[in-house]
């Protein structure tokens, strides 16, 4: 891995992508590199105008750029449902991008706490839903899911998934990236034991500087934080574009391993992709099996096509 760069991105020709949260930051690069390769994506944005804009803006940077723009708001599984029922054909990649970070408490249109219901019971019914896609495809598929080196914050509480006995923002953002981990592990584990081609991997920014910082701030008027965390994108935070690498590393690198974690090399912060240090909990098979029951009971999407391989 040392030194890799987007110059090292293999040939994406003939190759489908998705990836959620497209419109900005580390989904918006994700989605512009593999296009670059000649991966034809689909850029997934709950906002169907800032997702315009950012396919404009793609296709001015990389000319006949092969994308596409599709909604999907994570926060809503009926919207989750449609964009998997209007997907055609093979998916070969899957980025699992999208997210939300520390938010005032809220619930998603399904009732849900929203940095749960977002970052990982969102993610969890689109895999499912796509899976039959991701099986059909030719050469392998990959599912790269985005946590974060925040989910050293803390393990699921698996009494209390939606925070509703006490609401920490942090913490809930923790737990989510925690969850986004044991969702690969147990994700990796059921692809190995049906004998299917897919890949599921989990990646990390480092700390890169996008919008997420400083949406929860904003939404809560508290000027002051947001000029904080703007402060910490301009003189500690990586670029987006640096820290995308992790991601695309493990979305086209040859070889990536199912259940790896990959991240900045350098104290799990900035540089080139690495192998990254996780939690002992995130590699916990009992948590991962509970966590995954309990997804596939709240969003009512269960992973039947694995039965079928």
């Amino acid at each position: 891995m040392a030194g890799w760069s987007v110059r090292d991105i293999p040939d994406q020709g003939g190759r489908s992508a998705v990836v959620t949260g497209a419109n900005s930051g580390l989904g918006y690069v994700v989605a512009r590199e593999l296009a670059r390769k000649g991966a034809r994506v689909v850029l997934a944005c709950r906002s169907e105008a800032r997702g315009a804009a950012a396919v404009e803006r793609l296709v001015g940077e990389v000319p006949g750029a092969d994308v596409d723009l599709a909604r999907l708001d994570l926060g809503d599984l009926s919207s989750v449902r449609e964009f998997a029922t209007s997907y055609h054909g093979p998916l070969d990649l899957l980025v699992n991008n999208a997210g939300v970070m520390a938010l005032p408490y809220g619930t998603t249109a399904d009732g849900f706490e929203t940095q749960f219901g977002v970052n990982h019971l969102g993610h969890f019914a689109l895999t499912g839903l796509l899976l039959p896609a991701l099986l059909a495809a030719p050469s392998g598929a990959r599912v790269v899911t985005v946590s974060s080196m925040m989910h050293l914050v803390g393990n699921i509480d698996a009494r209390d998934l939606n925070s509703e006995r006490r609401y920490r923002r942090w913490l809930a953002y923790g737990r989510s990236k925690t969850a986004n981990l044991l969702f690969t592990h147990e994700l990796a584990r059921r692809l190995e034991a049906a004998g299917a081609d897919v890949v599921a991997a989990a990646a990390h920014p480092g700390y890169a500087a996008t919008n997420l910082q400083t949406a929860g701030p904003r939404a809560e008027g508290r000027r002051a934080a947001e000029r904080l965390m703007e402060l910490g994108n301009r003189v500690v935070a990586q670029p987006a574009a640096a820290g995308a690498l992790p991601v695309l590393y493990a979305a086209t690198a040859p070889g990536v391993r199912p259940d790896s974690f990959t991240g900045p090399s350098l104290a799990m912060w900035r540089g080139a992709p690495a192998p990254s240090w996780r939690a002992p909990w995130t590699t916990d098979d009992a948590v991962a099996g509970r966590l995954w029951d309990a997804s596939e009971e709240l969003t009512g999407v269960s992973y039947d096509a694995l039965k079928a391989v």
